[in-house]
């Protein structure tokens, strides 16, 4: 089994450096360009893909169903262990302002965020869920860039720790106890797209 793993494309608040979270943001026109040349990128590649599931966050949903429409695969039901951390009170707001409100170290004060380890924990959850329900298929998951930090985290401990690009693209392959990164955050068809 493979499962592609996909952060959403560009939205407006990506572009202005605020924090989604769980707030509901759709993609902007560059976002929705973006999953087109990913969706580009696969048809041509040597992977066969089965499956699309994504987070209910419309970001990801809007992105899934570009992806979906472009490969003709069928979209899962959402699944809500893909959504991104919560934010709490730091949702909707700037780098400035959050540090004007509560100092460069805003993310270790209690202000509603969720937890590394629940989000660790429902993705793991997912994963092994994907494996026992779908052992001989491969999916392609479209979620977070905050959900799939943690993700990569809770199965490589601290491996992989570079930043989750829009419309980045991770391959693991599941080999009976692991998963194996065959491809991480990889982003050329936005690259092959500008030129």
């Amino acid at each position: 089994m493979r499962i592609g793993l996909i952060r959403h494309g560009l939205t407006d608040w990506n572009v202005s450096g605020k924090i989604q979270g769980q707030s509901d943001i759709p993609l902007n026109e560059e976002g929705k360009r973006q999953a087109v040349a990913l969706g580009e990128r696969l048809l041509h590649e040597s992977y066969h893909w089965d499956y699309v599931i994504s987070s209910g966050l419309s970001r990801a949903v809007e992105t899934a169903a570009i992806i979906a429409t472009k490969l003709s695969l069928p979209v899962l039901e959402s699944d809500i262990r893909l959504l991104e951390r919560s934010f709490g009170q730091v949702e909707g707001l700037t780098a400035k302002q959050r540090e004007s409100k509560w100092g460069k170290e805003w993310d270790l004060q209690e202000l509603g965020q969720e937890k590394n380890e629940a989000i660790q924990t429902r993705g793991l959850s997912f994963m092994e869920d994907m494996w026992i329900r779908y052992p001989d298929k491969n999916i392609l998951v479209i979620s977070h860039g905050g959900f799939l930090a943690q993700l990569y985290n809770a199965l490589y401990k601290d491996q992989y720790v570079e930043r989750i690009g829009n419309l980045s693209l991770t391959i693991l392959e599941k080999d009976d106890l692991e998963w194996i990164p065959l491809l991480y955050n990889c982003t050329r068809h936005l690259l092959e797209s500008r030129q």
